[in-house]
């Protein structure tokens, strides 16, 4: 079908949840869509203009659709997991492979071991995890082994290999870590209760744990066996001692699963935890990239079908930090919690989540340095809405005490950090006293005239230090000489709340102090108060230490100096007879600054 003939079918289209299909010219599915309405979603594709370029590419390659209707909006969501994952449509978001995250085995043998692994062999035993920490991970099989004596041995025995005494007892028995079931020493019952209990801690049971180890420990000392006792109650010690380190929500007593979600350019990132009897047990981040500019809500929809299949789920809560726009997203309650508890879990997923893409970006960006330029530029163009990319900013700044010494600074920074050669300062010429708007409007004239003679580049964005009015002084100015809108945006910094000032805008805009953005134009702002100040300090010394030789035509720095080193002051210079100073520094000379010192004087 062509384009027309698909817009054509359109309003046909029932009005239903449900799953759709693109194909392209060979049959194929490229993608895989799931909506709330099927007429009113795929209607969207064909009836506007898209900006994403992955999306146009997308569209121009549909010659056919199809769709199944499902009875609700969960259906719709666990249908599209499984068409994507049958189909692996190469316009949908992909699920970057997470096997680097160790997990931990129980063998099926007749005698299983229990260790960490980061390959997946369902026929090898069962799995429990992943586990974002390796740490974390052999943390856990460490507290099972030393608890329950788990075998550490390759061995693959068996009960009759036990009988004939093939094998012999190894290091891990004499430092009682192992009961050698090599030798027949532990049964196989005890040393299989011994792995049910801690596959019920790998479970997150540990309650369930705790209460069983304290019955046994209760029973074998009702029945005088105080050593086997012993050992019971050493191993309640350290699950008690475990419970105290990983319950976080001692008042949940159900299953609760917690999601967050963050987003950086093409890629999602979902953050998982898995919370039963209170302790997390599962807790891991997923990478989602992006094939083509998709609704986040969707995509963080799709993410928790995905995952809560992936590892079989069975909560029936799930926290979220925002409603999502569906109705259903399964057969569990959705909550967003406001305080206690879940508000708790949220936030550490939150944060956790926030970190993982922290550490992903900086790891891409250590590879390749213009990403994050790049990444910064989009963020600067979205959050101050700017025409292009800000790769060459200018910030200025005043300087004065008192309307002394007034002197300017300008600050270049291109592609996010600061350029030091092309820092310039600048002695206000035609201002008298403290008139800061003044001076911008002298500033700003002088340093764009210069740009525009010498045929340089403008920058694509100028920062003003300070609000309106300093603002729409440069801007007058400004215009008045052509530098402007659309090719340069001129802007306001206030360092009172660090709000943000457009020209003609009555409203400043305000950034998160975490806005990555509003760090770059504070830590621009910042440079150029530190060069000005920097400026003006050393204009305030020279000032400071001027005396009235510096002021005499004909006298220079060596004469000076040879004044002052031998008569040490200027009042003792002024204090001395001619003859003395033609003596020092000749008669001329001697002659020129006697005559400036003593100016009503008759020349002798």
């Amino acid at each position: 079908m062509t384009l027309e003939e698909i817009k054509k079918i359109l309003p046909t289209l029932p009005l239903s949840p449900g799953c759709y299909q693109y194909y392209n010219a060979e049959g194929e599915i490229i993608y895989v869509g799931k909506a709330k309405n099927l007429r009113r979603r795929v209607s969207s594709y064909f009836q506007k203009e898209h900006t994403d370029r992955k999306t146009r590419q997308l569209v121009a390659q549909i010659v056919d659709v199809k769709y199944i209707v499902v009875a609700n909006e969960s259906d719709a969501l666990l249908l599209e997991n499984n068409l994507i994952k049958t189909y692996q449509p190469k316009y949908n978001i992909l699920l970057k492979d997470d096997k680097s995250y160790p997990s931990i085995v129980v063998t099926r043998e007749p005698f299983p071991r229990i260790f960490v692994t980061r390959t997946i062999d369902p026929s090898w035993g069962d799995y429990y995890g992943p586990y974002t920490s390796v740490a974390m991970a052999h943390g856990m099989v460490g507290i099972i082994r030393e608890m329950y004596k788990v075998r550490t041995c390759r061995h693959r025995f068996t009960q009759e290999a036990i009988e004939r005494g093939k094998y012999a007892r190894c290091l891990q028995y004499h430092i009682k870590r192992c009961e050698a079931p090599c030798e027949g020493l532990v049964s196989r019952k005890d040393y299989l209760n011994n792995i049910a209990a801690a596959v019920e801690l790998l479970k997150g049971n540990l309650r369930q744990v705790i209460q069983q180890t304290t019955s046994r420990m209760l029973a074998l000392s009702e029945e005088l066996r105080y050593e086997e006792a012993g050992q019971e109650k050493a191993r309640l010690a350290m699950l008690q001692a475990y419970s105290t380190k990983h319950i976080v929500a001692p008042e949940t007593r159900h299953d609760i699963d917690v999601f967050s979600y963050e987003e950086e350019g093409a890629m999602a990132y979902v953050n998982m935890m898995q919370v039963h009897e209170g302790a997390i047990v599962r807790a891991l981040t997923v990478e989602y990239k992006k094939a083509i500019d998709e609704e986040a809500e969707d995509i963080f929809a799709t993410a928790i079908t995905e995952l809560r299949g992936r590892y079989q789920s069975r909560a029936k809560e799930v926290i979220l930090p925002y409603p999502l726009g569906w109705e259903s997203l399964g057969h569990f309650s959705i909550t967003i919690p406001k305080q206690g508890e879940k508000k708790k879990l949220l936030e550490l997923s939150i944060d956790n989540v926030k970190r993982y893409k922290l550490d992903q970006l900086k790891r891409a960006e250590k590879l390749n340095p213009e990403q994050r330029v790049q990444r910064l530029m989009n963020k600067m163009m979205q959050d101050l809405h700017l025409p292009v990319a800000p790769r060459y900013i200018e910030c200025f700044d005043n300087s004065n005490l008192q309307g002394t010494a007034p002197v300017a600074a300008c600050v270049v920074f291109r592609n996010g950090k600061p350029s030091k050669k092309e820092y310039r300062k600048f002695h206000v010429k035609t201002v008298e006293g403290a008139d800061d708007l003044a001076s911008m409007r002298e500033i700003v004239e002088r340093r764009y005239h210069r740009l525009q003679e010498e045929e340089l580049p403008l920058p694509q964005l100028i920062v003003i230090d300070g609000a309106r009015g300093q603002l729409e002084a440069a801007v007058e100015t400004l215009s008045a000489i052509g530098v402007g809108a659309p090719t340069t945006t001129i802007i306001g910094l206030a360092e009172r709340m660090e709000e943000i000032y457009f020209p003609g805008e009555e409203s400043p805009l305000f950034l998160s102090r975490d806005s990555e953005t509003l760090r770059t134009l504070m830590h621009i702002r910042d440079e150029a108060h530190r060069f000005g100040i920097t400026f003006h300090r050393s204009i305030r010394s020279k000032n400071q230490i001027h005396s009235v030789l510096d002021d005499i035509d004909g006298v220079g720095k060596q004469t000076k100096e040879a004044l002052l080193r031998h008569f040490r002051s200027v009042k003792r210079i002024e204090a001395a007879d001619l003859p003395a100073l033609e003596s020092l520094i000749g008669k001329k000379r001697g002659g020129i600054v006697y005559k400036a010192l003593h100016p009503n004087e008759e020349k002798i």
